[in-house]
């Protein structure tokens, strides 16, 4: 009796990409058609956009992890674990799992959504000394890093120490790096008001970026509105500047400034996991380079969307890639799932095309700036905008219910500034989350498949 093997699809990452692909061929595929797996390192998809709520402590961290598990209708085996090299050739996919073992995964057909990195410059100290915030675990260490600086202020009696425990400084200018230094700062404005040994002036937020502009897709006028909001709250803004080097208790700029400080937030920019460099096929600025389908040339069953691959933006007509945002990656997700079920059935396929709706940053309290449609919007109707798009953009009610109850509660009744001690534990800098180094080189990958049995065989 001959047995009847069923191709394999293999989706790497669970970020909005990954996800809805997966959900999409889910719903799509009859039972019979094909073996769905997914790897990740955790089984949530992470709402990113709303890590600083996070950081702030307007939202628990709870609420923007979205259980795969809950969410799965058990048709998609989950790999815990993190893919390591890609074997293009023998179609294996080499995977890390959450013990530590090494397995080889066969697959016929693969979707590459791992996502992107922080990307870091070779400045001294950097990764040593400065926070990330590009997972969940960084945003809850953060918030309670940034409540025991204002603990320790009031327990020091060195006004030097208490008054670089009060300056705070976050590098990005960009949507991350704006909303996480708004957001912490009502949070330290808000909690020092319960510290009565604590004189209010002395905290201080650096926001810098090398850029010469703040966010500069919203355009002229609402990057001057969100620069207005935040200095008017007293952040200073230092644009065309960066770091020189970074130590334990003080930072030095570019431009010569030396800031005592305790705390260094690193948010300018990403990169496509080094999982892309594993490949050893053509990149652009780091990305996959794949056609308008996101299939990779040359290698039918390869497909890579999100912030790891160079996906041509036919809504501008081509000559440009698609941002790394999340808009795009979760309508590029659907997509490739028709495009994989598509060369399943012999079909063709169909090319990604996707028109920008719009730019949302929420800069906390009743203060936002949006661009919905190309509308340009301030204050409190685009902070209605800005939620209420992150709100229906999250994939399950119990998502929406628990971010709507959290932003109700903070509203009504603030917050409590507790701390859970935990970042006392263990560090929990760049290098502590960023493991760059765990990644195979091409050669590796070929040793690796060449001198074992895949395990997916």
């Amino acid at each position: 009796m001959t047995n009847v093997t069923r191709p394999r699809i293999l989706v790497v990452g669970a970020g909005f990409a990954g996800v809805e692909c997966v959900r999409r061929l889910e719903r799509m595929l009859s039972p019979g058609e094909a073996d769905l797996t997914l790897v990740t390192p955790f089984s949530y998809q992470l709402y990113l956009p709303l890590l600083p709520q996070v950081a702030s402590g307007v939202l628990t961290p709870q609420s923007i992890a979205l259980s795969l598990r809950r969410s799965r209708k058990y048709r998609t085996r989950i790999i815990p674990g993190g893919a390591i090299g890609v074997d293009l050739k023998s179609k294996v996919c080499v995977i890390r799992t959450i013990t530590d073992e090494i397995v080889n995964e066969r697959y016929d057909y693969i979707v590459l959504t791992p996502g992107s990195v922080t990307r870091t410059f070779d400045i001294p100290g950097l990764t040593d000394h400065a926070f990330g915030m590009k997972t969940l675990a960084e945003a809850a260490y953060i918030r309670d890093h940034v409540i025991s600086q204002l603990d320790l202020a009031d327990a020091s009696h060195d006004p030097a120490e208490r008054a670089a425990r009060l300056q705070f400084v976050v590098v990005g200018g960009g949507y991350a790096g704006t909303e996480t230094a708004a957001c912490l700062q009502l949070l330290t404005c808000n909690a020092v008001k319960r510290y009565p040994r604590l004189d209010p002036k002395l905290i201080r937020w650096h926001l810098i970026d090398i850029a010469p502009k703040l966010m500069p897709e919203l355009g002229d006028k609402l990057g001057r509105s969100a620069q207005e909001v935040l200095r008017k709250r007293g952040i200073e803004i230092s644009l065309g500047v960066s770091i020189d080097k970074a130590g334990p208790t003080e930072v030095t700029f570019t431009d010569g400034r030396v800031v005592p400080t305790h705390t260094l937030i690193w948010t300018a920019g990403v990169v496509a996991s080094p999982l892309i460099a594993t490949l050893g096929a053509e990149t652009v600025r780091g990305r996959l380079a794949v056609n308008p389908e996101m299939n990779l040339p040359g290698h039918d069953g390869v497909f890579a969307l999100g912030d790891a691959a160079a996906v041509p933006d036919l809504a501008k007509g081509g000559d440009a890639v698609c941002p790394p945002t999340a808009q795009h990656a979760m309508r590029q997700g659907k997509v490739v799932a028709d495009n994989v079920i598509a060369t399943l059935r012999g079909q063709a396929m169909r090319p990604y095309e996707h028109k920008d709706l719009g730019l949302v940053v929420d800069l906390g309290g009743k203060d936002a700036v949006s661009k919905p449609l190309g509308i340009e919007l301030r204050g409190l109707p685009a902070q209605v905008v800005a939620r209420g798009y992150h709100w229906s953009a999250l994939r399950t009610g119990v998502a929406k219910t628990r971010v709507l109850t959290n932003w109700t509660l903070n509203a009504l009744a603030g917050d409590d500034f507790v701390r859970t001690g935990f970042q006392a534990r263990r560090p929990a800098k760049l290098k502590d989350f960023e493991y760059t180094d765990t990644y195979l080189t091409p050669e590796q990958v070929r040793e690796r498949v060449e001198g074992a049995q895949p395990s997916g065989q």
